[in-house]
């Protein structure tokens, strides 16, 4: 059995002018951000469009990668960068719902990639209040409950300290417990209003 090709070794493959590597690099990561752009944004026209935002992103930003993280590190904090720039344009909080099999088109995506979406929100109640939780903390919510990414990896992802990360997945649970009207025990009071802006500290 053939050993896939690194992913460092097709971007250098497409910076020296094969660009059939890139094509490889789509196929092989399109599912996962599209995935995470469903999750993040609530429906499967905004996550295409911003799935397709952040490959043209890379294609453009492919130059600055060294390989100092992994692709898929990278990778993710484009597609994440994407996601935020189509909320600022839409000046609107999304509805989240959960995704059915017609919203993975593998075909033009690439494999399946498994995540626990119907583990963490095994409801359209619980896909809906995830809607309703700050974006700031709804991002690390689906990178760490959804896609089981390690905190370090988010981090990476996000460019701020580990710290920060833990105070947001912290946060961002307490949020969505509340916004499910779940009881949160003697966890801190949060804000009124679940979308007011965080001020974790690192």
């Amino acid at each position: 059995m053939t050993t896939p090709e690194p992913d460092d070794e097709l971007v250098r493959r497409y910076l020296r002018g094969d660009t059939a590597a890139f094509g490889t690099l789509v196929e092989r990561h399109g599912q996962r951000v599209y995935n995470l752009c469903l999750r993040v944004l609530g429906n499967r026209e905004d996550a295409a469009d911003a799935s397709q935002e952040a490959f043209v992103s890379a294609l453009r930003k492919l130059g600055s990668f060294r390989g100092e993280s992994a692709f898929t590190t990278w990778m993710h904090r484009v597609a994440v960068n994407a996601c935020y720039d189509l909320l600022r344009r839409q000046r609107r909080q999304p509805m989240l719902r959960l995704a059915s099999d017609d919203d993975h088109p593998e075909a033009e995506l690439g494999p399946a990639i498994e995540d626990h979406a119907d583990e963490v929100a095994g409801t359209a109640d619980a896909a809906a209040a995830l809607a309703l939780v700050q974006p700031d903390f709804r991002v690390v919510l689906v990178m760490a409950d959804v896609q089981d990414m390690p905190y370090e990896e988010i981090a990476k992802v996000l460019d701020v300290p580990i710290g920060t990360v833990k105070s947001r997945v912290h946060r961002g649970r307490i949020a969505l417990a509340k916004a499910m009207g779940m009881a949160v025990g003697t966890a801190p009071k949060e804000p009124e209003t679940l979308s007011r802006a965080s001020e974790e500290e690192a």
